[in-house]
Formats: structure tokens, sequence, C-alpha cells
């Protein structure tokens, strides 16, 4: 039988759980103090942290507000998120499991729905906003931070061919790495889809996100045959992936490269 994305998620995640707990890309980051500073939480919100992973976003927002709830479909990712709440003794961090397409709780019931580093996953996007849209009370926030693919601001002499030809590339490159990746578009599709769905955009940034390779594969278990795939992408792809990507070696020979991180925060209509 053929396994959908979600069962693919939970098993990939599921085994990694650790790794992803002490990640430096997810524990830390640019973009993890940003996204709490520019969704400006208050004491009194009750926040939904969809894809929580290891819980870093969800304990992020917890000494900001009343509660935190950190959800996710793999169990695994949950006792991590637990785990991370137990070590701080975040008391108002709790978790639950939830599909990001399918929210279990009630309309209007949160003052930010955030999601970090995970909607690329998703089955979905559009579901996705609707679903966050629905369970946030009027007046509400959503934050998102996501990785992106190119688009014109950042490779400004590609053909629209081009430039469509690097995003299916680069969908592809982080497919073959993580089975469970679905897709990561460029910016512009997730600002359309939230003012489509009565968003209002109130901050937008975005980073570069520079990587080592190695640890990358590592966290995902990768067989050495697609380690190698993954290199030679790196080293010999397509020139506007290449581009978009900036591999380089540092002077020890190891292999770096950049990825874009999209953070947007936007507020449901009164």
């Amino acid at each position: 039988m053929r396994k959908n994305r979600s069962d693919i998620v939970k098993s990939q995640f599921g085994s990694a759980a650790a790794e992803y707990a002490i990640s430096e890309v997810h524990a830390k980051g640019e973009s993890l103090a940003r996204i709490v500073v520019l969704a400006e939480p208050q004491p009194q919100w009750h926040v939904l942290d969809v894809a929580t992973g290891a819980g870093h976003l969800a304990a992020a927002f917890a000494p900001h507000v009343a509660h935190v709830i950190a959800s996710d479909i793999t169990d695994e990712m949950l006792r991590e998120a637990a785990k991370l709440a137990a070590s701080r003794n975040l008391t108002n961090m709790t978790t639950a499991t939830a599909e990001a397409g399918a929210l279990p709780f009630a309309n209007e019931t949160f003052d930010l729905v955030c999601c970090r580093l995970a909607a690329h996953h998703f089955p979905d996007l559009e579901r996705f906003v609707i679903e966050a849209h629905r369970v946030l009370k009027k007046g509400g926030r959503f934050a998102l931070v996501d990785n992106v693919s190119p688009d014109r601001e950042l490779l400004p002499d590609a053909s629209d061919a081009g430039l469509k030809e690097a995003a299916t590339a680069y969908n592809a490159f982080e497919k073959l790495r993580d089975p469970g990746h679905g897709f990561a578009p460029p910016p512009r599709v997730w600002i359309d889809l939230l003012e489509s769905h009565g968003l209002v955009i109130v901050a937008r940034e975005q980073f570069g996100k520079e990587l080592a390779f190695t640890p990358w594969v590592e966290r995902m278990r990768c067989a050495p045959r697609v380690v190698s795939q993954l290199e030679n992408i790196l080293n010999e792809g397509a020139p506007e992936l290449r581009k978009f990507l900036r591999p380089r070696r540092d002077n020890s020979g190891a292999l770096h490269f950049t990825l874009q991180e999209l953070l947007i925060v936007a507020g449901k209509r009164q």
C-alpha cells in the first residue's frame, strides 16, 4: 500500500525526533527570535503552534502568553516538546495531536496561530490557511516562518521559464533529502493565499539561512546514495538553482549552502 504524505512525515520525523530537538537550525536561528518580536504576543493570549516538531517555537512564545498548545501529528515529536517544556518549567505549555488541515479546535479559539519550518510538509497549504483562519479569534494573528523557493527578487536576471524551473528543481532537491517534503512556494504565493482568505499582512521579512551540508543530511538519516546525489546537485546542478542555493566550501573543505526563510505575520479582520 502506498503511504500518504502524513504517514511519510510521521515515519521520517518520528525516527528523527531526538535529532530535531537538538538541531541548531530549529532550536535557535534568526527567525525564531524575530517571529516572537513581530507577532507582539500579549500576556492574556492563547496560542496554537501547528506542527511544533520538538516544541521550540511554542517554548519561545510560552513566557509571553497565558497558554500555548504545541501541536503535531507525530507522537515522538510531541514527547520531545513536552520534555522541552518540563526542562524550562513552562507550565503553560501543553501538547496536542493535530493535523494542520483539520485542526481539532473550535472556531475563534486562539489569539495567535503560528507555524515555523513545517508548512512545506503539509499536503494542502490552502486548507491549512483556511483552518488557521477558522480557529483564530477576530483580530487574532497568524505568524509563519518557512522555506521558500526562488523568486524574481533573488534571481533578477532569470527568465520566467528559468524561475519556474529553479523553483521546481529546488523542491525536488528538498524532496530527495526528505520524502515528506511537499511544496515550498515562492513568497508571493503565501502572500496571495493569506490575503485571499481574509488575513492582512502586517509584517514580512526574509532571511538567508546558512546550512552545513553534512548535519543537514545526517538529520534526515539520508542513505549514502542520496547524500551523493544531493552533493552533486550543489556542485554541478542547474545554474539558476546553484545561484539560489549558493554552495561553497569553508577552509576545512566542508560544504555549505543557503536556504531562504520567509517570515510573515498577518491579522484576522475584526
